[in-house]
């Protein structure tokens, strides 16, 4: 069993930017592809960035691309979601979470959700 728990989350401006960390319990990290999903109020939770377990494999929602990265550090335990060019309608609850799948972004192949850590954008 794999224990996420997220952190970096605040308020920033328009065109500011974050990095999100997720750091998970356990030796078996490795073994984990990740990916960091968003939900903002009244719509369903939707995955902003895919890793495979090495790191070298990524997916991207099109909203995001060129502007977010997702890395991980298996020494560490740790994933990350570094947010630039940060807009508005970014604004909503971040999740990490893991599959023992090979890399996806569908929801519902995901094993391991953290606790969420709020982002707020304000223009």
């Amino acid at each position: 069993q794999v224990q996420l728990v997220e952190s970096g989350g605040g308020l920033v401006q328009a065109g500011g930017s974050l990095r999100l960390s997720c750091a998970a319990s356990g030796r078996t990290f490795s073994s984990y592809a990740m990916g960091w999903f968003r939900q903002a109020p009244g719509k369903e939770r939707e995955c902003v960035a895919a890793g495979s377990r090495s790191g070298g494999g990524t997916y991207y929602a099109d909203s995001v691309r060129g502007r977010f990265t997702i890395s991980r550090d298996n020494a560490k335990n740790t994933a990350y979601l570094q947010m630039n060019s940060l807009k508005p309608e970014d604004t909503a609850v971040y999740y990490c979470a893991a599959t023992r799948s090979i890399l996806t972004m569908k929801r519902d192949l995901y094993d391991y959700w953290g606790q969420g850590t709020q982002v707020t954008v304000s223009s």
